[in-house]
């Protein structure tokens, strides 16, 4: 296809990968993407045509396909997720988050396929937790090093799933993912690099604060972390392809496209329990 380009977004998080075919990565391609997702955050394909198996395989050169823990109590063992939009199933994810935090090792990446993209409308948003991190005083980082926040899915995600499971089900999803602790602050096991870890909804308090405390920091931390200077935005094409580290980014999927139809495919990749070490 041509030599491989980078080419990035802004100063702060995003690039867009050309000259390569996502299905047929030479060895030395497939580290220069990789370095280049850990340099970028998130990295942007256009003209990616993969089928269901070469979706699942580029995916797998980063480590295991995740099982959604839902589907993996349910007995499942799908690794890829269609998300389809319709004027019957509204989008839910136009909120900014990390995917899947309430588990004790959430992902580490997710490789996103755009199928079906509405005429107008439907783009997602990204954000770097690192400069997130990086914009706050000494101070504040100091503050924030110790604490540790309480994650659990939240009732508005276990409404949703509560349309699909009944009470025996639902009684096994909340045994088998009790709420988890994780660090506010975690260090990338590759880079060393110190993000906040934000996950939105999922995040329910910080573990020694009182509600008035916790809900305060908490929610100074999700403004902070919306401003525009850590953002890339992307507007979608039938086949354009996205990856993104989900230790160092939050990210949302906006719904000004509905009722129009969206399909997206996706496929996250198994990661580690986070942690953080001071510097």
């Amino acid at each position: 296809m041509g030599e491989l380009t980078i080419r990035p977004c802004n100063s702060v998080i995003g690039a867009e990968v050309g000259g390569v075919d996502l299905a047929d990565l030479t060895e030395d391609e497939f580290a220069a993407v990789d370095q280049a997702l850990l340099d970028h955050q998130v990295l942007f394909f256009r003209d990616q045509p993969l089928t269901d198996d070469q979706h699942l395989a580029f995916a797998a050169r980063f480590g295991e396909p995740s099982i959604f823990p839902v589907a993996k109590v349910l007995g499942g063992d799908t690794r890829l997720q269609y998300i389809e939009d319709t004027a019957d199933s509204p989008p839910d994810a136009d909120g900014w988050h990390t995917d899947v935090t309430w588990i004790a090792e959430p992902p580490q990446l997710a490789v996103l396929s755009a199928r079906v993209i509405p005429e107008v409308g439907g783009d997602t948003m990204w954000s770097s937790l690192t400069a997130a991190h990086d914009a706050l005083s000494p101070t504040m980082r100091s503050v924030l090093a110790g604490l540790t926040v309480r994650h659990h899915r939240g009732r508005d995600f276990d409404e949703r799933v509560g349309r699909f499971l009944d009470a025996e089900q639902m009684r096994r999803l909340d045994e088998a993912y009790p709420a988890v602790e994780h660090p506010l602050l975690r260090t990338h096991p590759r880079t060393g690099a110190t993000a906040l870890f934000l996950a939105g909804q999922f995040m329910q308090e910080i573990v020694g604060m009182t509600p008035e405390e916790s809900d305060a920091l908490l929610g100074f931390l999700l403004r902070h972390g919306e401003n525009p200077n850590f953002q890339v935005r992307w507007r979608w094409r039938a086949d354009d392809l996205a990856v993104w580290d989900e230790r160092v980014t939050n990210h949302r999927a906006l719904s000004d496209h509905y009722p129009q139809h969206r399909v997206m495919r996706r496929v996250t990749v198994d990661g580690e329990r986070p942690t953080f070490t001071a510097a």
